[in-house]
């Protein structure tokens, strides 16, 4: 059984991989840190054309698992909605190490992630993950569509065509792409993603983003 639901953070950077039998392991290092993410790809499709990058959004199921003793911490499935998860990679909705070990995956793919505990839930650890914790993430990724930070999505969401983002026009395209994916989210979920997203984008605190401050063309600095 699931315990409760996680809250995440963010970055990454070298891709060193290897194939056994039919699975693939491939070794992550982030860039601050000397310790690597795993992964295992447990099941890949026969088409894997799409496949995820940052800024993306993903609808996901995943489960939690503590690497010492397999102790499960969470799982999608078993939460309230039971619903699986949307958000966008690379942009901190999810632990450094969920972030880095997505990259590329395809929809009907799974993957087992193995995090250590810099790229987790670090020194202090979060609810029932204790400090220092190295975890294991299973993961069914089951659609992806294109995030709110390319070209496009920012013509489809510039509604007035002005060449600038309210913080409405945003928070529409979210619930768009929500209702798209057939998955529900709170209100206050969407305010806290848009109110980030301003945070981190609105350089000159003008209440709009444009072109550049969205920052369609230099997706590493989200």
């Amino acid at each position: 059984m699931c315990k409760m639901a996680q809250r995440f953070t963010f970055y990454f950077c070298f891709i060193l991989s290897l194939q056994t039998l039919n699975s693939f392991i491939v070794v992550i290092r982030a860039n601050e840190s000397n310790q690597d993410v795993k992964i295992e790809v447990t099941f890949l499709p026969e088409n894997c054309s799409q496949k995820a990058k940052r800024g993306d959004m993903l609808n996901a199921h995943y489960d939690g698992y503590l690497a010492k003793d397999g102790s499960q911490f969470y799982c999608s499935r078993s939460t309230n909605t039971g619903y699986p998860h949307w958000f966008v990679l690379g942009v901190g909705e999810v632990i450094k190490g969920l972030d880095l070990g997505l990259d590329g995956m395809c929809p009907g793919e799974k993957r087992k992630v193995t995090v250590p505990p810099s790229l987790a839930y670090g020194e202090k650890g979060k609810g029932p993950v204790p400090p220092n914790s190295t975890v294991v993430f299973e993961v069914e990724l089951l659609h992806i569509t294109r995030g709110p930070r390319s070209i496009e999505a920012f013509k489809e969401i510039d509604i007035d065509n002005d060449k600038a983002l309210t913080k409405e026009e945003i928070k529409e395209y979210l619930k768009m792409e929500a209702k798209k994916l057939n998955t529900q989210k709170d209100e206050s979920y969407f305010d806290d993603v848009v109110a980030d997203v301003f945070h981190k984008n609105d350089h000159n605190a003008d209440g709009t983003l444009s072109l550049k401050e969205y920052n369609v063309y230099g997706h590493d600095e989200l």
